[in-house]
């Protein structure tokens, strides 16, 4: 027998090998039916996958974040195993869930995929989905995928299976029906799941990113368990095009885009740039009653700062490249995020306890490297400005300046006119604790201290374990646009963070962040 523990902490007995699916089943059949996959140890894994040993188990439904994305990933499968049956000898790059939905790289070789193609592709989806064919899970040796996939003539599994080699990773093939892809999943129990799809754009990505590698075609889609939903989507699809800030940014003369400046890189014009001042000036007053002090910093900074920091290790590859200089050998980056900075302003002379807490703030532009098939208008760019702060003070203040930046949050989004809001909780995944830096007692203060402040404010939360950020535990603030988005289709996200952590020996022990 094995002890499962639920997110409530309640416990109970099953035997060992029992999946979700069948604890879901012990507790309701109606349960068990929305169930999509669970969380087991906070790893996400298929509902259906046996569990050997005492686990802490969440059930996943499609009101689940990490639900819709096992529902969307085993819908990208299944639009490949459309499309290879469509197209044959397509070839497959990868083909991940996002925030709204699904797509899938493919070189379709010969073959030209175009939004005519849709209708056709999205019948053969319900129709192969409708077979129930189970979404199988198989384990296999890195020597016996290789040999699977140079027979099938696959290039890009190929490439993506060495980079498994370099990592050490364990490998996993699904299978579903006709069609067996590389993955590492989990994905949905069978595909009768999928009861509605929609293909939305079809665009070009190069493999990799890399514009230097062969251009493939991306095609993107969409997913749900039930008709209406699709139905009551494209009706706020419509809407959302007379509303889409694009179009009223054009017509109303506020920003611009230039393909010679750059791709996402946005243009404000003088009627924006007014709007855009009168924002940054009530923020800037609320800030200011509230004792923060404004600096500026550069839009550059060395590479070594970002090293120190630990920014470089885990968001480098969605940073610009580095900048060098040919006289004096120097690497700079485009900045992008303020942290380190801030962290150099606490850092240039000694602090007492009397002087904190220290509020600094910043309406600070970064620039990301996003991939060119994933901007969108404002709401993806690659260059932004972040109304960004951040607070030094002593433990004992922790709690209080956290209170103080929740009161701050529900003030800016109540002048704003967003109600429609959803606030989670971010903490350290305990399974892993390798994956953060900094002592067990630091982030168990620092998360105490953000539940403790949610409780007291009476903001209603949900928690979720692994989602904090590798040096800080989080609080997402997921604001609904003006429609009422369903799902979290288009959400913008003011993130309040408490921090701990450091890579500077000379910080103050706490720094609480808030970025929006």
């Amino acid at each position: 027998m094995i002890t499962i523990t639920f997110p409530d902490g309640q416990e109970r007995q099953y035997e060992a090998g029992s999946s979700a699916l069948d604890i879901a089943r012990s507790i309701s059949h109606g349960l068990a039916k929305k169930v999509i996959s669970a969380k087991v140890n906070g790893e996400v894994w298929e509902a259906t996958r046996p569990i050997q040993h005492d686990a802490r188990l969440q059930l996943l439904t499609w009101d689940d974040k990490d639900g819709k994305m096992t529902f969307w990933h085993s819908s990208a499968h299944l639009m490949a195993e459309a499309l290879e049956a469509i197209y044959p000898g397509i070839k497959f790059g990868t083909g991940p869930a996002t925030e709204s939905g699904f797509y899938y790289d493919v070189d379709p070789g010969d073959h030209v995929i175009s939004s005519d193609d849709f209708p056709r592709i999205e019948q053969k989806m319900i129709e192969l989905a409708r077979l129930k064919n189970e979404y199988v899970r198989k384990p296999i040796s890195l020597e016996a995928a290789v040999a699977f996939f140079k027979e099938k003539g696959d290039e890009y599994k190929l490439e993506l299976l060495e980079k498994r080699k370099e990592e050490a990773a364990d490998i996993t093939l699904y299978e579903q029906g006709h069609f067996i892809d590389l993955c590492r999943g989990p994905h949905v129990p069978d595909t009768s799941y999928i009861k509605a799809v929609k293909l939305t754009n079809v665009a070009g990505a190069y493999w990799q990113g890399d514009e230097n590698r062969q251009q493939m075609t991306r095609v993107y889609g969409i997913s749900f368990p039930k008709q209406k939903e699709l139905e009551e989507y494209l009706h706020m699809i419509e809407e959302a095009k007379k509303r889409d800030h694009r179009k009223l940014g054009a017509e109303l003369e506020l920003f611009m885009f230039s393909e010679r400046v750059g791709a996402g890189l946005p243009i404000w014009l003088p009627k924006g740039n007014q709007l855009r001042d009168r924002l940054m000036n009530f923020l800037r007053q609320e800030q200011e009653k509230r004792g923060y002090q404004l600096v500026t910093t550069p839009h550059i900074g060395k590479k070594e700062l970002y090293v120190t920091s630990g920014h470089w290790e885990k968001y480098g590859q969605d940073s610009f490249r580095p900048i060098s200089t040919p006289r004096e050998g120097e690497e700079f980056m485009l900045k992008p995020m303020n942290c380190p900075h801030h962290c150099e302003i606490y850092g240039h002379r000694p602090h007492s306890y009397k002087d904190l807490p220290l509020r600094i703030a910043e309406f600070g532009t970064v620039y990301r490297y996003e991939q060119s098939g994933e901007l969108h208008g404002l709401s993806r760019v690659r260059g932004f400005t972040q109304d960004d702060a951040h607070i030094f003070c002593t433990p004992e203040q922790v709690k209080e300046e956290f209170l103080n930046v929740l009161d701050l949050t529900k003030v800016v989004l109540a002048k704003m006119g967003f109600e429609n809001f959803t606030a989670q909780i971010s903490l350290r995944d305990p399974e892993t604790p390798e994956k953060y830096i900094g002592t067990d007692e630091n982030w168990r203060n620092a998360e105490n201290a953000i539940i403790e402040a949610t409780k007291e404010s009476g903001l209603q939360t949900t928690t979720e374990l692994g989602e904090a950020a590798f040096y800080v535990p989080k609080l997402d603030f997921m604001v609904k646009d003006a429609l009422g988005a369903p799902g979290s289709w288009a959400p913008y996200r003011w993130t309040t963070t408490c921090l701990t952590v450091s890579s500077w020996n000379t910080l103050a022990p706490i720094t609480c962040r808030t970025a929006r």
